[in-house]
């Protein structure tokens, strides 16, 4: 069996950054949703999600992030998504309204520098 999605992790400061590859279904959100939170400790500030090299996101997908947004808030820590205008994957969670709970960025580099304004 192939792997849809990969996940990997990588900190930035006081942030964590996910770096998603590849498509994002009901048959892989819950394991990727797992390791992604497993990897912000406590006393960091949040989450950089990059969506840049995801392909694919379902609605399965997008509820792993309003599902991490929330975990996330209880723990007094952020999300921040990144992904480039105009995808597809950018699309679906304007869509989905999805920067009700997160901030929407195009690239990483934006948006840990929005952390680091605030």
């Amino acid at each position: 069996m192939t792997q849809l999605a990969t996940v990997s992790i990588a900190p930035a400061g006081r942030m964590i950054v996910a770096h998603v590859a590849g498509e994002v279904d009901l048959s892989n959100a819950r394991d990727l949703g797992a390791q992604i939170l497993e990897a912000v400790p406590n006393d960091s500030c949040g989450l950089v999600l990059d969506l840049a090299e995801t392909r694919y996101l379902d609605s399965a997908g997008v509820r792993l992030v309003f599902d991490v947004a929330a975990r996330l808030r209880r723990r007094g820590q952020q999300l921040v998504i990144a992904a480039a205008e105009g995808t597809p994957v950018r699309r679906i969670l304007e869509l989905t309204e999805v920067a009700r709970v997160a901030e929407l960025h195009p690239d990483e580099a934006q948006a840990l520098a929005s952390v680091a304004t605030d």
